[in-house]
């Protein structure tokens, strides 16, 4: 890529940090916040300095928040005895948006992976563990992700929970609504047979 200049250039390598941005995608958004919207610049660079300054994590659930404990976990009215145990911030506000859940969540900020140096630790399963000991929860709800990874971070988990005489239950895997069986692929088609239920 041709150099146009130590400022540029670096706005460019910057934006290509964000998920999904590839060389090009940097490049014309570079180029559009620069030559057309540099109000909007200002905007984004505001924001974002304001969120690094402000924004943490729960020290309760571990979502971002902006306060030392978030607005859920503080909410009383919420359930206190069921725990959603999630990989990533946006997976709470995806259940929150779809479902009427009204428990506590728990927010590893990723999954199980020795191969990337991410073990227990790094998820905060010391955390939970210890919210597991000292609170009385009825149920764990695990919500990873259904990949390999997500699997195995669930399994780990719910490993855990049962040592404490906790009941487990995962999010079900299956059949979209409107699917047709032909076109299902045959892991999901696989896991969907495996968890039929009564009717």
């Amino acid at each position: 890529m041709a150099k146009l200049g130590p400022s540029i250039d670096e706005l460019i390598s910057a934006l290509r940090c964000l998920p999904g941005v590839g060389p090009k995608s940097a490049q014309r958004m570079t180029f559009h916040l620069l030559e057309r919207n540099r109000e909007g610049a200002e905007r984004i660079a505001n924001a974002l300095k304001q969120s690094l300054d402000r924004v943490k994590h729960c020290k309760r659930c571990r979502i971002l928040s902006e306060t030392d404990v978030c607005s859920r976990c503080q909410d009383e009215r919420r359930q206190q005895d069921v725990l959603c145990i999630v990989e990533m911030p946006s997976d709470v506000l995806a259940i929150e948006q779809a479902t009427q859940y009204q428990g506590q969540y728990f927010v590893l900020s990723g999954h199980l992976s020795p191969l990337d140096g991410i073990g227990p630790e790094a998820l905060g399963i010391p955390k939970l563990t210890e919210w597991l000991d000292t609170n009385v929860i009825k149920e764990v709800i695990l919500a990873t992700n259904p990949t390999v990874e997500g699997e195995a971070t669930s399994h780990f988990i719910s490993e855990i929970a049962r040592a404490r005489a906790i009941k487990v239950t995962r999010l079900a895997h299956g059949i979209p609504l409107g699917g047709e069986l032909e076109f299902i692929d045959s892991s999901t088609l696989s896991h969907a047979f495996s968890g039929r239920e009564s009717l």
